[in-house]
């Protein structure tokens, strides 16, 4: 029944089919697509409906030829009943796989949130990772679309498994996602598969490289420019004011001797002759630490204070118990002020004591009145570099030799993806973008230089999204002069810059 009402619909559609990309898809080489993630069906919380035939009119007009379709399982049930499908919710895909059709534009289907597994809230019920029965029934659903959309091109359409895989071992998401290649097989053995990297689709994953599909990975580095203010990621709102290229110079994390391997000062360079302030303000502290304060490479220390987290009131302002490691993560968000007399060379931070501490802010106040300071984005893992007090600069009081730029972005988060694809498998870029509350020119400064390295690598992608807060159309922002262009408010600077690449 589902395959001759399929057949029906793909005859209107055939009629004005165009050529797509120069490359025919396959899972060992994927074409440069570029395009946009389409939302219509993202979330069945958020008034989930039909796919509109205006956004594939559009994305095709402006030179475009692919849409990815993030897709909550919930839709498509009938009630709570996860084995039972909802015909009028499938017809809205069918519809959109049509306008692709129509319109020149590569459809890719995605489940966001599957049975057994999401990035979003709520969780799950059950895991997709190691409960059998929800393993079952994901690849049921999988199956269903193979089965309904068999003998659609692989120009025309793919299957993209899951959304940002995390927290999960890479053997246990190999075999999971081995499960799903083998149901869907079952049905259409030559259906184009993708599956997400690994670590947020952040990481290629060379466990599914026997498997024969291609891989997906995500555009959303560095994390603080990307989403800030974004009220889903968890303290956006402290985050400093995003620039593009950024020092590179503090990481934000100071590890104690539990994590002795990952240890590295904060040093700031500096030259001052007179009294001055030093201010420090500590973020999070795990379990215990204790900041120590060096000035000028003094065998004592100038200040140090010791934090131990725990239940109750403190210093604190949140209490955050983390039972999977039984200890306290709690947020101190406290600013300390530290008389110097004069410093000649540096100032060092480090942490003596426990496991890990963040440090969100630094700050001088000079015996003239003026005052400087410098938010810290934090990032895991990475080995904090030298930070040079200029007061005089014009630039900024607070320099480093490094920055976040575009070499940074190829060296850590494309290089990787570029061996995997010389490896043969076929990549893209299945998601990427900048939150509407980052200023629009350095947007635009790190979309251009994203942009370049997508070129570079050979890589398609499909920006997040099209209508909406990341996207060209309708996006909130502040900051735009946008124009009017038949009922939405257009970004004309965003797409001309997508359109030259």
């Amino acid at each position: 029944m589902m395959q001759r009402t399929w057949i029906g619909l793909l005859i209107l559609g055939v009629v004005q089919t165009v050529t797509l990309a120069q490359v025919e898809p396959s899972a060992r080489e994927l074409p440069k697509w570029r395009g946009f993630n389409l939302l219509e069906m993202f979330m069945k919380t958020s008034s989930p409906g039909p796919f509109r035939e205006s956004d594939f009119r559009l994305i095709s007009e402006w030179g475009f030829n692919f849409v990815r379709l993030p897709m909550d399982y919930r839709i498509w049930i009938q009630g709570n009943d996860w084995n039972r499908f909802d015909e009028a919710a499938l017809r809205w895909v069918d519809q959109a796989v049509v306008y692709g059709q129509k319109y020149g534009v590569h459809v890719c289907l995605n489940f966001h949130r599957a049975p057994g597994y999401t990035v979003a809230s709520p969780p799950e019920p059950t895991s997709l990772w190691t409960d059998p029965v929800t393993q079952q029934v994901c690849a049921r659903h999988w199956a269903h679309f193979a089965r309904r959309y068999k003998g659609i091109p692989n120009s025309q359409l793919s299957f993209n498994l899951l959304n940002e895989p995390a927290d999960v071992d890479p053997n246990v998401h190999a075999h999971v996602v081995s499960l799903l290649v083998e149901a869907i097989r079952a049905e259409d053995p030559n259906r184009l598969i993708i599956a997400d990297g690994i670590n947020y689709a952040v990481a290629p994953s060379w466990n599914l490289a026997p498997l024969g599909i291609a891989q997906a990975t995500r555009g959303y580095q560095p994390f603080t420019l990307t989403h800030y203010r974004a009220s889903w990621a968890s303290g956006s709102d402290q985050w400093a004011l995003p620039m593009w290229p950024e020092p590179l110079g503090f990481s934000g994390y100071l590890y104690g001797p539990a994590k002795q391997n990952m240890q590295s000062s904060m040093v700031l360079d500096a030259r001052i002759s007179e009294p001055f302030t030093f201010r420090v303000r500590v973020g999070t502290v795990s379990h215990s630490s204790k900041l120590q304060v060096l000035v000028d490479r003094g065998r004592s220390a100038a200040w140090s204070q010791d934090f131990t987290p725990g239940p109750g009131e403190g210093p604190w302002k949140q209490v955050v118990y983390m039972p999977q490691w039984d200890t306290y993560q709690n947020v101190y968000d406290q600013e300390f002020a530290i008389p110097v007399p004069q410093c000649n060379q540096q100032i060092r931070l480090s942490n003596t004591v426990g496991d890990w501490m963040t440090i969100t802010e630094i700050g001088i106040d000079l015996a003239d009145g003026r005052t400087f300071s410098m938010r810290v984005n934090s990032r895991w893992g990475d080995v904090n570099q030298s930070v040079r007090f200029e007061p005089e600069d014009p630039v900024g009081a607070f320099q480093s030799d490094l920055a976040m730029d575009r070499q940074w972005l190829w060296d850590r988060y494309v290089q990787p993806w570029v061996a995997l694809k010389e490896a043969g498998v076929g990549v893209m870029v299945g998601e990427w973008g900048s939150y509407n509350k980052t200023p629009h020119d350095v947007t635009l400064g790190w979309m251009e230089d994203c942009l370049k390295n997508f070129e570079q690598a050979g890589l398609g992608w499909a920006l997040w999204n099209f209508r909406g807060s990341f996207g060209i159309l309708d996006s909130g922002r502040s900051d735009v002069q946008y124009e009017d262009f038949q009922g939405h408010r257009l970004d004309r600077q965003m797409l001309a810059l997508l359109q030259q690449y």
